[in-house]
Order: C-alpha cells, then sequence, then structure tokens
C-alpha cells in the first residue's frame, strides 16, 4: 500500500488553439480535430512563433526555444504537492522523476528537478511513457517499508510538444505540455492511499508508439486505438469487480487522457456515469505520463470519504496499468491533510 500525502500539477501558459492549427495550412480543420479527437485546446512550452514559423522541424531546437525546462516545470509541480501534503522540500528522502520524452539522456532528470528544488536527495529515474505514473507506483509497492524514508517525491514532466512536427496532421493536434508531482510514502499513514497496482506490458507491439531519440514522435494510430481501448475498459472492470466484492458500487473514473472518444467509449462499456468520470483532454489534450495524475491533481478539492478512483493508464511498451486510489477519513490528530 503506497499513502498519497499531496499531489500537483504545472501547465504551460502558451495556448494552442484548434484555431491555431488550423491557420498552419496542413489540412487540420478545427471540425476536423474536434471530431476525431475531442481537444479544444491545449498548452505547451514553446513560443507560439517559434510553432508558426518552424513547425519545429528540428525538434533538437526545441528545448532550447522552451520557455521552461522540464526541470522548472517539474519544480512547480512538486510545490504544489508539498503545499497539500504539509511538507516541505528538505523532508523528501528519495526523489523519482519519469517522462515520455526527457530532455537529456543522462543524467536522470529527478536529479535536475531535485537541483531546482534545491535539495540534496538520492535521485533516479523511472520511466515507462504514458504509464509512468503507474510504473512508479508498482516499483514503490515491491519495496520494504524499513528501506523507503518517510517522504518520496514523485515528479513526471511532459513537453511533447518539443517533439511533435508540426507539418504532420496525425501528430498535430494530440499533446500538450504538463508536469505532475506527488508526495507519497511506505510508513506514514494519509487519508488517501494507492491499492492493487497492477502493472502488464506486450512488447511484441513496442514499436507501434515511439520518440526516437532526437526525432518526432511517430505512432501506430489505429492500432494504438483499439489498445488503448480494449485494455483500459479491462483494467476498469477488474477495478469495478474488486470494488464491489467489498461493497462499493459507484467508482471515480479516470483514464489516460489520449482523446476523449476513446475515454468515452471506456466509460461507456464499464457503465460509468459522466459525473463519474473526470478528464480534462478537452482543455489540455495528451500531456503524456502527466495526464490521469494531473486529472487527479485538478479535482483534489473534490474527492471525500468513501471515494474510490480508478486510475487506468495505457502506453508506449506496450503497457498497460490500473490502481485503486481510496478515500478514508481524515488521519486523526494531524491537521496537514485536509483535502484542499
Amino acid at each position: 500500500m503506497i499513502y498519497l500525502h499531496g499531489i500537483g500539477h504545472f501547465h504551460p501558459e502558451n495556448v494552442i488553439t484548434n484555431s491555431f492549427l488550423a491557420d498552419l495550412d496542413i489540412g487540420c480543420s478545427e471540425e476536423w480535430i474536434v471530431e476525431r479527437l475531442g481537444i479544444e485546446s491545449r498548452r505547451t512550452v514553446l513560443d507560439l512563433d517559434y510553432i508558426r514559423y518552424t513547425k519545429n522541424r528540428d525538434p533538437r531546437q526545441a528545448i532550447e526555444a522552451s520557455a521552461y525546462t522540464h526541470a522548472e516545470i517539474g519544480a512547480r509541480a512538486a510545490e504544489m504537492a508539498l503545499e497539500r501534503a504539509g511538507v516541505s522540500a528538505e523532508d523528501i528522502g528519495l526523489l523519482i522523476c519519469g517522462s515520455s520524452a526527457p530532455e537529456h539522456v543522462s543524467p536522470a532528470e529527478a536529479a535536475r528537478v531535485a537541483a531546482e528544488l534545491g535539495i540534496t536527495v538520492p535521485c533516479l529515474d523511472i520511466t515507462s511513457a504514458c504509464t509512468t505514473f503507474g510504473a512508479q507506483i508498482f516499483m514503490l509497492n515491491g519495496m520494504e517499508q524499513k528501506a523507503a524514508p518517510p517522504y518520496i517525491l514523485l515528479v513526471n514532466p511532459e513537453s511533447l510538444t518539443q517533439v511533435v512536427d508540426y507539418s504532420d496532421r496525425r501528430s498535430v493536434p494530440i499533446f500538450g505540455d504538463c508536469a505532475t508531482a506527488a508526495v507519497v510514502s511506505l510508513s506514514l499513514p494519509s487519508p488517501l492511499w494507492i491499492d492493487k497496482c497492477v502493472l502488464e506490458s506486450n512488447p511484441a507491439g513496442w514499436n507501434k508508439v515511439m520518440v526516437p531519440r532526437l526525432e518526432h514522435f511517430i505512432q501506430d494510430g489505429n492500432a494504438v486505438q483499439g489498445f488503448a481501448i480494449r485494455k483500459a475498459t479491462e483494467g476498469l472492470r477488474r477495478i469495478q469487480a474488486e470494488c464491489s466484492s467489498k461493497g462499493v458500487y459507484s467508482v471515480k473514473f479516470i483514464g489516460h487522457q489520449a482523446n476523449l472518444g476513446m475515454l468515452r467509449t471506456v466509460a461507456e462499456r464499464c457503465n460509468i456515469p459522466e459525473s463519474n468520470h473526470w478528464h480534462n483532454v478537452v482543455e489540455y489534450g495528451n500531456t503524456g505520463c502527466a495526464s490521469a495524475p494531473s486529472v487527479l491533481s485538478q479535482n483534489w478539492e473534490r474527492l471525500r470519504p468513501g471515494d474510490h478512483v480508478a486510475l487506468v493508464l495505457v502506453g508506449s511498451g506496450l503497457t498497460w496499468i490500473s490502481m485503486i486510489i481510496e478515500v478514508g477519513d481524515k488521519v486523526e490528530g494531524d491537521n496537514r491533510h485536509d483535502l484542499r
């Protein structure tokens, strides 16, 4: 069991609207985007004029053209998570980072985030593309409690617009940028805990979704769409069965924010009412491994004792992960953990 003490998110300020993408004149109309993906806008670390005039032909230059580094957006999200947890950066004993498209092959992104936060702690990366947050939880679940520090910080910065080819209408509308962070513990109780984290993979499909080194994002869209719907449906049904065995029949659903149509198909197949389907893909697009955690972060104040939240993640690898977040009563005598 992993206790969740606080979670945070950060979206950069620059907004890529569907109108902006239509003006790139690459056969990508506003209507086509909404019908295909259900996405209306997304955020980017890049300057809009840079995208307009270069179409990001050379992703190697995108990092230099960005308003934020991964370390900076990761630190912004971490500051929110730490505040919600009621702890300081100095309380963190281990920092784990992960991203679908790291800015550096070496060192670990975690080291750069820790330096940005001004802390000296053990740092390492655990990366599994869009399922990274789940992979980090899965690995911590197998860690001995006595070997873990009291507080661990998980950070997932994504600047996927840096690897988008803005002359290719197939990938242009999909991605936005975001970072998330979570303060977790194996030993210190919290009203929120993560349980039943299941990780599965089909490595034969490793080449269906890729970001080759120093190149643009590529994917087999048709194959990935079907895979995402099937595995997300299976994962959500597994969680529903687990919850119903304990007499819980109402589950909140947060899926990987690939596109709105995929999410709604999964919700409909699993009889999830719209009120229990939490998403942000319409406003922020697909933000990789930050997508589902950012939805949880944005709904932090809506969480109530008794809630069961199903996080169902899918991503390249091919990999899929499901987990349950349960909300109990406030920890007695500890006022740090109000859900705010």
